[in-house]
């Protein structure tokens, strides 16, 4: 099944799924003091770095997940190797776009325009505090793209504001609860973090046709047979992701090796996961 850009999101991500075996995606998230000694000799170390990464794992993955911020902090250069980085991913690759948007119409708008058509990202991670605003103006014309929601974030202080999802009491419950009915094109998936097994599990009762995009397996110590157990619906799997400790793997000149090992090993076990599942 080869990728077209009048591809749906979900097709695409489950053609890759099934290509490469993998629910893995890997952040692409550069940190100036944990670069690599090799890339930190390179007058702009961004795109080189990435792209190695890239090289190294393109057949390990279902997506990459760039997140902006990581990118602002090196000014309109690291905009430019973002910019640069989306490229270069393999057409057939899907790539998130980690920004957390969430803003009135207008203003969605244009963070559409920019990064769905100008960047040709597949999809967006939104904030929905502002409600179907957020949402109807990146994929409510758009049927080959997909946002994620902010639902059940792996952060300690989820807490705070986002409530008992168990009880079905907080934002976390209503995000999900209302944006079931929301009419738009193109696909609306959830982000719940793997730290809160129970609640991944909940969320996926809630929304059992949402693809989910699943953050804190690596170094926030997240449940990964619950991300497996839970974040499938249907025949298309979940998009897991690992960041640091895949692209931060290594310090030396041999950071891209050590970064595909690293990813085998993440799909190795999220396999294995699938294995004991599907039989249990």
């Amino acid at each position: 099944m080869g990728y077209n850009s009048a591809m749906r999101y979900l097709e695409k991500l489950q053609a890759i799924q099934q290509k490469n075996d993998s629910w893995l995606c890997v952040g692409l998230d550069p940190v100036p003091d944990r670069m690599p000694l090799p890339a930190l000799q390179w007058d702009d170390p961004v795109l080189p770095f990435n792209k190695a990464i890239i090289d190294a794992t393109a057949d390990l993955v279902c997506a990459y997940k760039p997140n902006l911020g990581f990118y602002l902090q090196w000014g309109a250069a690291g905009v430019v190797a973002l910019e640069r980085t989306i490229a270069y991913i393999p057409s057939e690759i899907p790539i998130i776009l980690d920004c957390k948007t969430g803003d009135i119409g207008h203003t969605q708008a244009a963070w559409g325009r920019g990064a769905l058509d100008e960047w040709g990202v597949d999809a967006i991670t939104v904030n929905p505090f502002v409600g179907e605003d957020a949402v109807r103006p990146m994929i409510g014309e758009r049927q080959d793209k997909a946002v994620y929601l902010l639902a059940r974030t792996s952060s300690p202080s989820a807490w705070d504001f986002q409530g008992d999802l168990a009880a079905g009491e907080g934002l976390s419950a209503q995000v999900i609860s209302a944006s079931q009915r929301w009419q738009v094109a193109g696909h609306l998936g959830y982000v719940v973090g793997a730290t809160f097994p129970k609640e991944l599990q909940i969320a996926r009762e809630m929304a059992p046709e949402a693809n989910f995009l699943i953050p804190g397996i690596g170094a926030q110590g997240g449940n990964l047979e619950a991300a497996v157990r839970y974040g499938p619906a249907g025949t298309t799997g979940p998009v897991i992701n690992a960041s640091r400790r895949v692209i931060f793997a290594s310090s030396g000149e041999d950071f891209a090796s050590e970064a595909r090992i690293a990813a085998e090993a993440y799909r190795q076990r999220i396999n294995q996961f699938r294995v004991s599942t599907d039989g249990s």
